[in-house]
């Protein structure tokens, strides 16, 4: 039974009556969609034929009637021809909101499209420019103490710089974790005017050029306080990259954190502190995992700090505080300015180390970050009443 399309209309002059709906008993019942995000087989088949439809009119367009030779053109006339494809088939089947939904829709699979074949790409030339120093174990297990850049592959490695890496990373890591996520929780948990003050300052430093935190470690670490070149001191120069991010994340997480939560764990007797604890960053803790990680992502690919505080050393470093240390970015750097084929593609396969260590790294806070399941605790049945009273009379 469906609604039949006339409807009774009350007449002229009557009050306080009821009139209800004319039902078609004969009408064909309607098809309910089985689930709303996922698409009927009649929106495939538009969907992929207005993609085909718009292919073929590219072709049509740049291969025959207009001299637009080239795949950039060819790429541009399909998109443009598969927009105008979906938004007349949308508007024949639902109008102009379901045309603006298909375009809306189509834009946005497009642009992730673009972005994750760039992001292969780069990744892709990376590593095949520097496969033939890739291959070679030595190159994960030896420095370049004594290796000139027309060396071959078989000799040298990157080791140093991973190590140096992930030293002066560690080390802006422990200052900046503790020293970010507290501004943050300072701005917005506390609150007041000279927190105003404290995020209009870090939204500056968001900007701040890599050139000037390294300058301002040297002059101050180095020439005014007499610290030589070190891991230790590349590591401040990080730091001071990464620190306005690390903030800036992790204040945007915290003040998205519902007020209900906190009201709630006020109103139990809970202290300020033991809320912001035990409440509030247990929940944005996959959030600040984020912050972290576009904090890594910003500082460990930084060279011009690391290149004015640590120098570059050819050799194995542990110790920070020992003399100059080298690090990826440095070593990719100092490598392609020598032009010599060789050590190009060993700055190739250094570029290669530096994605795997930042992708290993991003995995390994997200392990972190991941919120703990517990499991549901199993509750000893009793038995009955009358069983316990006839056992135990």
């Amino acid at each position: 039974m469906t609604l039949a399309p006339e409807t009774d209309v009350p007449a002229a002059g009557t009050v306080g009556q009821t009139f209800l709906p004319r039902y078609d008993d004969d009408a064909a019942p309607a098809v309910p969609r089985a689930s709303l995000g996922r698409l009927t087989v009649d929106e495939k088949f538009v969907r992929i034929g207005s993609v085909a439809s718009g292919l073929g009119i590219a072709w049509l367009i740049t291969q025959r009637i207009l001299p637009l030779a080239g795949l950039p053109w060819f790429l541009v006339v399909w998109l443009v021809a598969t927009l105008a494809v979906t938004a007349v088939t949308a508007a024949m089947s639902g109008g102009a909101v379901e045309a603006r939904d298909r375009l809306a829709a189509t834009v946005m699979t497009v642009g992730a499209g673009v972005v994750g074949a760039v992001l292969i790409s780069a990744v892709v030339f990376v590593t095949v420019k520097g496969w033939a120093a890739l291959i070679h174990v030595n190159f994960f297990t030896e420095d370049m103490s004594g290796v000139g850049p027309k060396d071959s592959f078989d000799r040298g490695g990157v080791l140093h710089a991973i190590v140096g890496s992930l030293i002066q990373v560690g080390i802006a890591v422990a200052i900046t974790l503790p020293l970010g996520i507290g501004t943050a929780i300072f701005m917005t948990e506390v609150g007041g005017r000279f927190a105003k003050l404290v995020r209009t300052v870090v939204e500056a430093m968001t900007a701040l050029p890599s050139i000037v935190a390294g300058l301002f470690i040297y002059t101050v670490f180095i020439v005014a306080l007499g610290y030589p070149r070190s891991g230790l001191a590349a590591g401040l120069a990080i730091s001071v990259m990464m620190l306005p991010i690390i903030a800036r994340a992790s204040d945007v997480v915290l003040r998205v954190i519902p007020g209900g939560l906190r009201e709630a764990s006020l109103a139990l007797g809970a202290s300020r502190w033991r809320t912001v604890w035990h409440v509030v960053l247990p929940t944005a803790r996959p959030g600040l995992a984020t912050a972290c990680i576009l904090g890594i992502a910003r500082g460990i690919g930084e060279t011009s700090p690391v290149l004015l505080t640590s120098g570059n050393a050819q050799f194995l470093v542990v110790n920070p505080t020992d003399g100059v240390m080298n690090s990826l970015p440095l070593f990719v750097y100092s490598l392609v300015r020598t032009g010599e084929p060789n050590a190009v593609a060993r700055a190739f396969a250094g570029a290669t180390v530096l994605l795997a260590v930042v992708m290993v790294l991003f995995v390994v806070a997200r392990l972190i970050a991941r919120p703990q399941r517990t499991k549901p605790q199993r509750t000893q049945r009793t038995a009955p009443q009358s069983a316990r009273t006839e056992e135990n009379p």
